[in-house]
């Protein structure tokens, strides 16, 4: 336990300094109080996400959701950054504000209302606190609240800039002031175009004053006002903007600029209540509470977190591996969506989970274009998915062609909302999803010489192992693939192809000594992660204990615990805590996030060894263990079941608030 201790966060006093309150750290608020080693979180709405600095007034980036643009390096299309556009400049005395010539600096993330705010001291002339939300209310704005207590009497510039990354070209910025009536609005705007000229992404401002309005003035591409403050006497102002793209609306200039016009005839309190009020509606619609562990608590609460600010409903957008926190991966949609994020949005939000749902149904025609290229019937889903639906992974890549369990994965996905919502018109309409991957299998699948049935060269979920034949993974959810559409097929009155139920009860799942093989011809080789456990959750594969222990037993010391992705041990954890050993069970759900964690907040790495946060898909695995392993909680064909649940020693209790349609709320006690 003291290595955990070690590790866990510094998490001491919490301060939101937005609302001139100071809270003490409870289960809500994170805080970092050095720079060392500082690794950003990102303030988002699901529509695009801003990621926060340590340097004070400046965001590190901002990720657009669903937008996409080829790299010019190799042609392959990566998430775009979009313009930075709260970024200021502060003088004071004419001194400016920079991240060397501060002190006492310290930033809190309060989750439950999605604010980052910053505190420090200027010199010995003002106390500043900086305040960060992408508005969770309105899906293009967003806007900084900056708070100056003045030590002494002081005079305080302050001008908005918008930084330019890289990828963007053809920069125009433009002020003008708007005028309906007797109403005058200020509005900063920049467009430029995507590398390649595909989109146009357009970003605008103006500021909001909690009381009289400073006389602005546009100077050298920046925007802003000089005023002069008196000793002790708190000033407050607002920096709000929106950005757009092309990709959602025809002129992406016209509606940013709406962005500030709007925020400027509601006001710093109603933009900042009508956000609150959004995320206290997500809140109050799934929750996770843990009494007598702390940290489990906060980590919990920060994953929940970063799974609802990277997808809102309604969107028709999916969720990148990182979120919207960076563009690892190139912001392409994996299988981590449908296995690892999913299930717990399935569980909680409902609606966000029909969102990544109608980001394949979507780009069903490209999936069987793929099919129909390599040969095969029906649907054959992209490993890699960007905005077009095409197959997106770098074309050195083995898994773009043969890693094939992601054409089950959705399909899977799409059964299981199914069967927690019990939507029979949903199910109709969607129905054309599973019924095409369910044809692709049975194309895909080779026929032996005794009348069973192999899958050949895949790459399976245990990427270390390319070129193989039977993968337990891809066989056992291409197996689950087609039992479901059979089912699905009997409730609509659809007619079944007799092929799906042959090649389902013929389709190979080798063991060997009593252990299931991860592909046939194993050896014990060393594992990337969960594979053949995955036949016994989230799969229905497997379903007798003892085997299920025999083949965790087996398989927990196999997986790569260096480089090895976060998800093996949350699904350990589901495992051990279903077979009733909450100890075994705490011990990997542990092992799901520690090892993972980074400063100062502890957002998830990949692995114990990369640094590439947020990992939105490894804190979907740990919030799985929660739910679907300690919680009880079982999705069946006849909805969700709660079973008994079980909780480690540490724990007095679990609640876990808004389960499925109905907003359920189950509580387990130790």
């Amino acid at each position: 336990m003291s290595f955990i201790k070690k590790l866990s966060l510094p998490f001491l006093i919490g301060t939101v300094l937005y609302s001139g309150q100071v809270k003490k750290s409870d289960e809500w608020n994170l805080l970092a109080t050095s720079r060392e080693n500082y690794n950003g979180v990102a303030m988002a709405n699901g529509q695009f996400g801003i990621v926060t600095n340590d340097t004070p007034l400046v965001t590190k980036e901002i990720i657009l959701n669903g937008v996409y643009e080829s790299s010019p390096e190799n042609g392959i299309s990566r998430i775009v950054k979009g313009i930075e556009f709260l970024n200021l400049r502060i003088k004071i005395n004419n001194k400016e504000i920079s991240g060397n010539n501060i002190s006492g600096w310290s930033q809190t993330i309060s989750m439950k209302e999605g604010i980052s705010t910053t505190s420090f001291s200027f010199k010995d002339l003002a106390n500043i606190n900086y305040s960060l939300l992408t508005n969770r209310a309105n899906p293009y704005s967003a806007m900084t609240i900056v708070e100056i207590i003045p030590l002494k009497d002081i005079e305080v510039s302050a001008f908005n800039y918008m930084s330019i990354p890289d990828e963007l070209k053809d920069v125009k910025k433009n002020y003008r002031v708007l005028k309906d009536n007797e109403f005058l609005m200020p509005v900063f705007g920049t467009v430029a175009k995507t590398m390649n000229g595909k989109y146009r992404v357009a970003a605008s401002t103006t500021f909001l004053f909690d009381g009289p309005k400073e006389d602005l003035k546009y100077i050298n591409e920046e925007l802003g006002f000089t005023t002069k403050l008196k000793k002790d006497k708190k000033y407050k102002f607002a920096v709000a903007g929106g950005i757009c793209t092309s990709k959602d609306v025809t002129d992406p200039l016209n509606e940013s600029e709406r962005q500030p016009i709007f925020a400027l005839q509601e006001g710093i309190g109603s933009m900042l209540d009508r956000h609150k009020k959004a995320w206290a509606a997500l809140w109050n619609a799934g929750d996770i509470e843990i009494e007598g562990d702390l940290d489990a608590q906060q980590r919990i609460r920060f994953a929940l977190y970063n799974l609802y600010s990277s997808i809102r409903s309604g969107s028709r957008l999916s969720i990148p591996p990182m979120g919207l926190s960076s563009q690892g991966y190139n912001g392409h949609i994996f299988w981590d969506t449908e296995l690892w994020m999913y299930p717990v949005l399935l569980a909680m939000q409902p609606e966000m989970a029909q969102s990544c749902l109608d980001y394949r149904t979507d780009r069903l025609e490209k999936a069987k274009q793929k099919a129909y290229i390599y040969g095969y019937k029906g649907a054959m889903y992209p490993w890699e998915s960007d905005d077009t639906g095409e197959e997106a992974t770098p074309t050195w890549a083995l898994t773009g062609i043969f890693e094939q369990h992601i054409t089950s994965d959705i399909p899977i996905a799409f059964w299981n909302y199914y069967t927690v919502t019990q939507d029979k018109n949903w199910l109709k309409e969607n129905y054309n999803v599973m019924k095409e991957t369910a044809d692709f299998w049975v194309s895909r699948v080779t026929k032996n010489n005794n009348g069973s049935f192999s899958i050949k060269n895949v790459v399976g979920a245990d990427e270390y192992a390319q070129h193989i034949d039977d993968n337990a993974f891809t066989n056992g959810s291409a197996i689950e693939t087609l039992k479901n559409t059979i089912k699905a097929g009997h409730i609509l009155g659809e007619k079944v192809n007799p092929a799906w139920q042959e090649v389902a009860e013929k389709l190979l799942i080798h063991t060997e000594n009593g252990i299931s093989q991860n592909y046939k011809g194993y050896k014990g080789q060393p594992i990337k992660q969960a594979d053949v456990n995955l036949l016994a959750y989230p799969l229905h594969i497997i379903t007798d204990k003892k085997q299920i222990k025999k083949d965790l037993e087996y398989y927990a010391d196999k997986m790569d615990k260096n480089d090895g992705p976060a998800m093996g041990p949350g699904i350990l954890s589901v495992l051990y805590a279903r077979m009733n050993e909450p100890e075994k069970a705490y011990d990997y759900f542990l092992k799901s996030y520690i090892p993972n964690s980074r400063p100062p907040f502890g957002v998830f790495s990949e692995s114990a060894k990369s640094n590439n946060p947020y990992f939105v898909t490894g804190a979907g695995a740990m919030l799985q263990a929660v739910i679907y392993g300690f919680g009880g909680v079982e999705i069946t064909d006849q909805g969700i079941k709660y079973n008994k649940g079980v909780l480690p020693k540490k724990w007095k209790s679990l609640k876990i608030k808004g389960i499925g349609t109905d907003e359920k709320t189950i509580e387990i006690r130790n």
